[in-house]
């Protein structure tokens, strides 16, 4: 199954391949705008430009309104002491920028491939989407804030811990020192019952981003992300947090901090970025279904 997943990743990274050519051409920074304004934001260069979030690729969203494709795969390597085994994720993210300022997020999705070591299941993830607001660019200082909102739908198969409603509201926030680019994103999640996977507590999760222009081939990139149970519900408590990978919600005493070195590469030019990072736990709570994690992702701008 494992091979099947790398090769619907493949497929998906070869799909956004072939939108090189027509992404070429497009600024790195002024982008695709369905209702464009009269006047829009300067064309930035190259050492300017923010690498988009690498790790937690569901809830860590940058402040910038972009119209691009993200392709994901995801290889998850769960504790021996909760479930053990892996689970692997094949996924596609859409963004449009609506207008200067208001972007359609389509956040979550794709197909999971879960093994805890006993029982290998998979099929669809909940499927999630949005609303971004950029309130403040200061193009200049190179300072962005955002808001959004979004809502999980439960389309996903119980079997592989999914199937949950959930309200997401997020605030994110950037800013650029010359080649240093800062980001930060916290995250508000509201569960709802809807399956037996304890998917209900009210979760806080956090994220933080640093990345650096090397030249125009490579960026550094390191990140970090905090996941917090801020509320327990009936029914919500359970021995481990999910994360981002199960609808699992945990308790207030498994709070997990985690830490992702990557970097993207720019092979064909500033709109198109292929990136990976290797994540794992800083700290944990008695239990917790992190390990350790590679990422690998591609991002076409247009």
């Amino acid at each position: 199954m494992i091979a099947n997943t790398m090769k619907t990743t493949t497929i998906l990274l070869g799909a956004l391949g072939l939108l090189a050519a027509g992404a070429s051409s497009v600024s790195a920074q002024s982008g695709y705008v369905m209702f464009p304004a009269q006047e829009t934001h300067p064309v930035l260069s190259e050492s300017e430009r923010f690498v988009r979030p690498i790790s937690s690729p569901y809830y860590h969203e940058d402040a910038f309104i972009t119209t691009d494709l993200r392709a994901w795969y995801v290889y998850h390597k769960f504790p021996r002491n909760t479930l053990g085994g892996d689970a692997t994720v094949a996924a596609a993210q859409v963004r449009l920028a609506l207008t200067e300022s208001l972007q359609l997020v389509v956040y979550k999705g794709g197909w999971i491939d879960f093994d805890d070591g006993v029982v290998r299941e998979n099929g669809w993830n909940d499927h999630a989407a949005g609303l971004k607001w950029a309130f403040y660019q200061d193009w200049e200082q190179q300072l962005h804030l955002a808001a959004g909102l979004g809502w999980q739908i439960p389309t996903g198969k119980s079997d592989v811990l999914q199937n949950n409603n959930a309200l997401r509201l997020w605030l994110s926030a950037n800013k650029g020192i010359d080649r240093l680019h800062l980001g930060a994103t916290a995250n508000f999640i509201r569960g709802f019952n809807g399956s037996e996977h304890f998917g209900a507590a009210d979760q806080l999760m956090l994220h933080f981003h640093a990345d650096y222009f090397i030249n125009r081939w490579f960026s550094p990139v390191v990140e970090a992300n905090v996941y917090l149970v801020t509320k327990e519900r009936d029914g919500s408590q359970t021995p481990f947090q999910g994360l981002d990978v199960a609808n699992i919600s945990g308790g207030k005493d498994d709070d997990v901090v985690t830490l992702a070195l990557g970097g993207e590469f720019r092979p064909f030019g500033p709109n198109i970025g292929i990136r990976a990072a290797y994540e794992t736990t800083v700290k944990k709570g008695d239990a917790s279904l992190f390990n350790y994690r590679w990422t690998i992702s591609s991002v076409i701008e247009f």
